[in-house]
């Protein structure tokens, strides 16, 4: 071994990670002998010794330790909290395991592996255990209590069984076995008599077997249903064991269980005879798939079965094993004559690509990155899961330097990366927010192409007008309508005005929005700028949607027209105290003469008057109002016509001379269907309209005279459309002796 440990590793909690993982010691435990000022201190090595981190201890009292799947560092400290690190002593988070674990504290942990993901199982003060199966979504059980159990199991591990996580513990001479909603008594077959308490118990690294020491000195083996015993050795030892672990390896029928003490370790099988080693030092054992590590202070070595059948294997025999246990093969049950030989190396090529994957990831963690891009490159991976992945993490482990100034950090990683396919400096730039460089942050998001992945973090950063600023140069209205809500959340009333004030674009669109959402912020909004003419209609607009009543609407009409005086816009300004002058009057006609006149136009209500016999309040407010007098007409023809009040439309027209002629009586009439009465104005029509005017009142023959009288060709013409050949032939002839006299001449 590379290191150089002063302290024996009994002395230390130690954990080391599977296939030839690193090993996490943490020194200078929490003892009464130690002095109060000495803090421990955590140190990860790798396999072979080489140091990878080394940090002060500052946090609480620590139970136990153990590696995650993902090779991150799992502390579980006395108080339920678990602190996880990265391969090189990188915080990475920490979570709780509970208030009741808090309250009682932690007396053991263990961390473990399932299909699921690492799990943290704990035993608490209250002799009860709370696990979660998967710490990367954190989901806490309270298994059940063990009925009797007054003080700590003398042994207990995890079980996986059925994708469930369980706790087997032995409580004296007796096996209970907990999941989520019970605890079952477990009976193990064709165990000796005689015991009264287990000591030790290990679970083999597939989950699939089972191993327990007893205070007899026998080790029983078996499956971990319970259902089978595999054999019993009698080690003759009654002492407690430090460890015991599986050695066996994948399909092999030779199943062995290695049990260390202080000094010897012990090969026990299903033979009467056992291996023995003495042992010059203090060692610790990991299970592997295939084996036991071994390592001390000095050495690190690897305990496996001698694999002697490799040797007269048939060719093709690992296929034909993979054939059995790989699911994809069901779907061969539904061909014919299926070959086997395609399906058998598919699934070695999988089998080697999946190794090499894990090997790179494994080379990746440890900041090997040129010798991972070399076998990235060699099998020719696609570039988006092969190097730009590797240069990505290589990018995040490079913010992390703190001894390298933003501006230098930033330039090498672009030069590294460059616009590499797959890579996110979005990503990248949060694993430097994370490190508490924000100004790194920053530079990194400039080279960010994607506006939607540089706004979120930019945000996050509290770094709210360069994300408005980007999310404006984006186009995307989508994301400037987020970064505006939350600036409107972040900043006071006035800052944020004056903020919009600065970016058009973004005003304007904060202006739609208000107009749908918040009356109250755009008016205010206008008044920030002061936008007078803005401003003005926006109350014209209150006055017809936010006030019920008239007092309301006329006094939102008159701010309305202050504001339009402050604009100078002397036609708004006028316009809009006409209507408030309106709708007092409109007031005031419901008021006396009922009916509904309120927001009529000035037209609708002197047209309401006439129609209701009010033909002088109709005049007085077309005074009022300065209606033209050509309106006027219009409006009361078209009324009386409506009414049809024949005798008061005559009158009407003989009260002074009409200003819009007499055409439009005939009009009107003919619309009403009263010839007789249109035959009345059509004589006092005037000549220019004349024959219009009794062609509607159907008098073709006088039409034709006066058409000829005018010698107008045009009149002559419109007088021949409107002749039949039966009954006006007559006519026809005359204006045909008309046009020739005239061509004559």
């Amino acid at each position: 071994m590379d290191w150089d440990l002063k302290e024996e590793l009994r002395d230390c909690l130690v954990a080391a990670a599977p296939y030839g993982g690193p090993i996490a010691l943490l020194r200078n435990l929490w003892r009464k002998e130690k002095a109060a000022s000495v803090r421990p201190v955590l140190e990860i090595y790798s396999a072979s010794g080489m140091p990878l981190a080394s940090l002060m201890w500052k946090s609480g009292p620590v139970v136990s330790l153990g590696w995650s799947a993902e090779e991150e560092l799992l502390c579980v400290q006395e108080d339920g909290v678990v602190l996880v690190y990265g391969l090189h002593g990188d915080f990475r988070r920490h979570f709780s395991m509970g208030n009741e674990v808090l309250q009682n504290r932690v007396l053991d942990a263990r961390i473990f592996h399932t299909e699921l993901g690492s799990g943290v199982a704990i035993l608490t003060g209250a002799h009860r255990f709370t696990l979660s199966a998967n710490v990367s979504d954190l989901k806490l059980r309270r298994m059940p209590e063990v009925p009797g159990l007054q003080s700590a199991p003398s042994c207990w591990t995890t079980l996986c069984r059925d994708r469930v996580a369980h706790i087997l513990l032995a409580v004296g001479p007796d096996l209970y076995l907990l999941d989520h909603a019970t605890c079952s008594p477990v009976t193990l077959p064709g165990l000796a008599p005689g015991v009264s308490s287990f000591l030790q118990m290990a679970v083999s690294f597939t989950s699939r077997h089972l191993a327990l020491f007893t205070d007899t000195g026998y080790i029983w083996m078996g499956t971990a249903s319970f259902k089978e015993k595999l054999c019993e050795f009698n080690c003759n030892i009654r002492a407690p064991p430090k460890q015991m672990v599986w050695c066996s390896r994948p399909r092999s029928k030779e199943r062995a269980v290695v049990v260390a003490w202080e000094r010897r370790l012990m090969v026990v099988g299903d033979t009467p005879e056992s291996i023995q080693f003495v042992l010059d030092e203090d060692s610790y054992l990991v299970p592997e798939l295939d084996g036991v590590r071994i390592f001390s202070r000095t050495t690190h070595e690897f305990l496996h079965e001698v694999p002697g059948e490799a040797l007269t294997r048939a060719p093709g025999d690992p296929g034909q094993g993979l054939l059995g246990t790989t699911a994809a093969s069901f779907g061969k049950c539904f061909l014919d004559r299926f070959p086997p030989d395609s399906f058998v190396r598919m699934c070695q090529d999988l089998r080697i690509l999946n190794g090499v994957y894990c090997r790179v990831e494994g080379l990746v963690l440890r900041r090997l990155y040129p010798l991972a891009i070399q076998i990235c490159e060699y099998l020719r991976l696609p570039e988006v899961q092969g190097v730009s992945r590797i240069l990505a993490h290589w990018a995040c482990y490079k913010v992390q330097q703190k001894d390298v100034s933003d501006e230098d950090v930033a330039r090498a990683i672009n030069q590294k990366l460059g616009d590499t396919p797959g890579v996110s400096y979005s990503d990248i730039a949060a694993r430097a927010y994370g490190c508490g460089r924000t100004e790194l942050a920053i530079k990194l998001l400039e080279y960010e192409p994607r506006s939607g992945e540089q706004v979120p973090l930019l945000l996050k950063m509290k770094r709210s007008k360069l994300a408005l600023s980007k999310a404006i140069e984006s186009g995307d209205t989508d994301l400037v309508f987020t970064v505006l809500l939350h600036l409107k959340n972040e900043l006071n009333r006035g800052d944020f005005f004056m903020t919009l004030r600065n970016q058009p674009m973004a005003l304007s669109l904060y202006r739609q929005f208000c107009k749908h959402q918040e009356l109250e912020t755009l008016k205010d909004l206008y008044n920030q700028d002061d936008n007078h003419q803005e401003l003005g209609s926006f109350h014209i607009r209150a006055s017809y949607t936010a006030e019920e009543h008239i007092e309301g609407r006329v006094a939102a009409l008159q701010k309305a027209a202050e504001a339009f005086n402050k604009a100078k816009n002397d036609f708004a300004a006028k316009a809009t105290e006409d209507q408030m002058r309106l709708l007092r009057l409109q007031r005031c006609l419901e008021d006396e003469l009922g009916g509904r006149f309120l927001d009529l136009s000035v037209h609708d209500t002197v047209t309401t008057l006439i129609l209701g016999g009010h033909n002088k309040r109709a005049e007085q407010v077309a005074r009022d109002f300065r209606i033209p007098d050509k309106r006027l007409w219009w409006l009361k023809l078209t009324a009386l016509a409506d009414l049809e009040d024949w005798e008061e439309l005559e009158k009407f027209s003989k009260s002074k001379k009409s200003p819009i002629g007499y055409l439009p009586f005939v009009e009107i009439c003919m619309k009403q269907h009263n010839k007789y009465e249109a035959k009345k104005y059509a004589s006092r029509v005037g000549p220019e309209q004349k024959v219009k005017a009794l062609l509607l009142v159907g008098d073709v023959a006088q039409a034709a005279d006066v058409a000829i009288e005018h010698r107008n060709e045009a009149e002559m013409s419109l007088v021949l459309s409107h002749c039949t050949g039966a009954t006006d032939g007559a006519t026809v002839d005359k204006i045909q002796r008309a046009r020739a006299q005239a061509q004559k001449k």
